[in-house]
């Protein structure tokens, strides 16, 4: 995922929309800007937080390959007001890139309720590439009647990452794999976060925000919000309940540094030492990597997450039926989530693979900036274990209005029990 997403899937969004809208030439007219040339073609791509695209060199290396291809990337910092402007958009038919991004959680709007808005990639020979993805990550993009709605970039196997600086002050071990076995439940973080703040270092908290916990416990199972049939079963949900339980044990015993992820006091938070913990899916190394800098190598470590399977995040690229160059941005997304590339992404800036060939490729890499932690097998495993999760059309609306429940119990201080009320209703208002 693409950061921020969650969605996602996974690094900040560098752009507003209403950014990215001023550097595409003729952002709400029907066009995206995109103009042709003596046959070459720039091909337009809107993404929400960092897919590592760019990052890696990729567009680049596409563009030397296609020398008659140009690539302009916008980006949105927050997936929620990057879907927001994209349902403007189709609804309007003008605005809308080559390439559209889709956060995991709002796949199942597209493909049950939004399909006659895409392309059906199948029509452009999508089918052939199936046996490459995992089956899960194929399936949430597949409509009922077969069309593919999008092809798959990352997944969001979580671990935990930490800084072995932090939990040695704190009298803590270090060891990824003692810790793992001290913290092989969600029980044992919580007992070790507060064994952390009786001896934590100036300004320094066990997790960043409850949040964090919520999100990654919810990710470990198969229910959330709905079940297998399509029925909201949040209210009663054995997910929610376990996720917010254990959030609001974390903000009773002051385990929380209190930042609002991905705000800029939360990125600064990264390099400052505020949190000394962090569970985070695989496409948060990247980020970490950005916000702690050149001084955080060395410094973090990551480890087995308690219970070790669990998703966050994740995310698709698809072509709108109103883009310009839809076999030429058809061409780019194949390519682009192709195994190759997806190996790449992981090496370079850790968005964990949909890809099969690419996760068997990737399995034994580390990485030098989190202490040569075993990346590869640590993410690997939490994949295999991860349950293939129910995804409906409001998953990534009513994850939110979760966390900003939480968010008002650990900042302002609102009853546990007010809070759930609020997010009731603010799901009820989300779904209309």
């Amino acid at each position: 995922m693409p950061i921020a997403r969650a969605a996602g899937n996974t690094l900040i969004r560098l752009g507003a929309v209403a950014l990215a809208c001023t550097l595409l030439a003729a952002c709400g007219s029907g066009s995206t800007g995109a103009q042709d040339d003596g046959g070459k073609v720039t091909l337009t791509v809107d993404l929400f937080g960092t897919f590592g695209f760019k990052e890696a060199g990729l567009y680049k290396e596409y563009e030397k390959l296609h020398p008659n291809i140009t690539i302009k990337q916008s980006d949105t910092q927050e997936e929620r007001n990057y879907w927001k402007a994209l349902q403007t958009r189709l609804a309007g038919g003008g605005g809308l890139a080559d390439v559209q991004a889709v956060e995991i959680g709002r796949i199942a709007s597209v493909a049950q309720r939004q399909s006659d808005k895409f392309e059906d990639l199948n029509q452009y020979g999508a089918g052939k590439l199936k046996d490459t993805f995992t089956e899960a990550k194929w399936e949430a993009a597949t409509t009922k009647s077969g069309q593919v709605m999008g092809l798959g970039t990352d997944t969001g196997p979580g671990a935990i990452c930490y800084r072995t600086d932090l939990l040695k002050k704190a009298g803590l071990p270090t060891d990824r794999e003692e810790l793992a076995r001290k913290w092989s439940t969600w029980d044992g973080y919580l007992k070790l976060g507060a064994q952390y703040m009786k001896n934590a270092p100036a300004k320094s908290a066990w997790i960043d925000s409850v949040r964090s916990v919520y999100t990654n416990v919810a990710g470990q199972y198969k229910e959330r919000y709905y079940n297998t049939s399509g029925k909201l079963v949040y209210e009663n949900s054995p997910a929610v309940k376990e996720a917010w339980d254990l959030s609001v044990r974390a903000q009773k015993a002051g385990l929380s540094a209190k930042l609002a992820q991905w705000t800029p006091s939360w990125n600064q938070a990264f390099a400052a030492g505020s949190f000394a913990t962090l569970p985070c899916p695989a496409w948060m190394l990247g980020y970490i990597k950005g916000q702690a800098g050149d001084a955080g190598k060395g410094k973090w470590d990551v480890a087995e997450m308690p219970g070790r399977a669990g998703n966050w995040g994740g995310a698709y690229l698809s072509i709108p039926r109103a883009a310009q160059h839809k076999k030429e941005a058809y061409e780019l997304i194949a390519w682009l989530t192709a195994p190759e590339q997806q190996a790449k992404l992981f090496t370079k800036i850790g968005n964990f693979p949909s890809s099969v060939p690419a996760i068997a490729e990737v399995a034994d890499t580390k990485d030098p900036y989190f202490s040569n932690a075993p990346i590869g097998r640590i993410f690997g495993d939490a994949a295999k274990e991860a349950p293939v999760q129910v995804l409906g059309v409001n998953d990534q609306d009513i994850q939110e209005q979760f966390a900003a429940a939480l968010f008002e119990v650990e900042k302002k201080g609102t009853a546990p029990d007010t809070a759930w009320q609020h997010a009731e209703k603010g799901i009820q208002n989300a779904l209309g």
